[in-house]
């Protein structure tokens, strides 16, 4: 299943994607009544998915139009920080090294051991949405397409081998960073927490939506291809970055984890190539559409 999260007649809710994906099927009237309280989001859902998974009756409800309604997020407002994971390409470990623009990079620009920061709720932004340059902040701002994992069934130490039955389904999210910011304070949080700074969707799918194999990534700037890579490329997989954050963090029902940008981003060129006003970059990956945004 494909989860949207939308406005409609003043209503933040969410809804399923039916059909070819050009109508949706509001969650409200596809469960039973009373099944989740007034203004439950996608991670209500998730906390009880095992219970009201197989309840959800698209067919008896009436769908709507997405063109006739302003998607959002599917989790517009994430209880916690994104968990994120940098340089976990190894074509963009290098870009990165050779950029200029890590400060915290040793002799080996190809990490040890999955490198993790986090980016704020206040930073999501939906599909369509405006990602603001912060002009007078930063002057530099890059882009990154990045696998977004969600968490199901939460719990602490849990094992590379049973990390993925924690995996309740998958998004895009795109990791806008200002790379000035990111270099001169040589820690990440502030280059990456912009407000804005984290576009997410279009929508969220199930794991059984998206499948095992690997996923193929694609970025766009102004229909110009960027990045190309596969999943199968990452340094660090999805076990293995599931099992490092709970080792001693009790991972939640709707925990987003960000797991890594291809090469290919702004500052692997020379001279780099910043996002300017009116840009727009599309993120494509395999089974979970395109997560179009544009700079304001």
């Amino acid at each position: 299943m494909k989860f949207v999260g939308y406005h409609h007649h003043g209503r933040r809710q969410v809804g399923v994607l039916v059909g070819d994906g050009s109508h949706l099927v509001s969650l409200t009237d596809a469960l039973p009544a009373g099944a989740l309280p007034d203004g439950a989001g996608l991670t209500e859902l998730i906390e009880r998915w095992d219970i009201l998974g197989g309840k959800l009756d698209l067919d008896s409800a009436s769908p709507i139009a997405v063109a006739t309604v302003t998607l959002t997020a599917p989790i517009p407002t994430p209880r916690r920080n994104i968990f994120c994971v940098g340089r976990n390409y190894r074509e963009h470990a290098e870009e990165f090294g050779r950029s200029g623009y890590d400060a915290t990079g040793g002799a080996n620009n190809q990490p040890d051991a999955p490198v993790v920061f986090t980016k704020p709720p206040s930073a999501v932004i939906g599909p369509g949405a405006a990602i603001d340059p912060h002009p007078g902040v930063t002057g530099e701002v890059d882009y990154e397409a990045e696998l977004g994992v969600i968490i199901g069934r939460g719990g602490r130490g849990i094992t590379a081998e049973s990390a993925l039955d924690h995996v309740w389904g998958y998004t895009i999210i795109n990791d806008v960073t200002a790379r000035d910011l990111q270099k001169s304070h040589k820690q990440w949080f502030l280059g990456k927490a912009l407000d804005t700074f984290c576009p997410m969707g279009p929508y969220a799918a199930t794991a059984d939506e998206v499948g095992a194999g690997p996923l193929d990534v694609r970025c766009t700037v102004n229909g110009e291809v960027r990045q190309e890579a596969s999943t199968r490329d990452l340094i660090f997989d999805i076990p293995t970055i599931i099992a490092t954050l709970s080792a001693g963090i009790t991972l939640q029902p709707g925990d987003v984890i960000a797991t890594g940008t291809p090469a290919g981003v702004g500052i692997g060129f020379t001279p780099p190539r910043f996002l300017t006003s009116g840009d727009r970059v599309q993120i494509t990956i395999t089974g979970l559409g395109t997560l179009t945004n544009h700079v304001s």
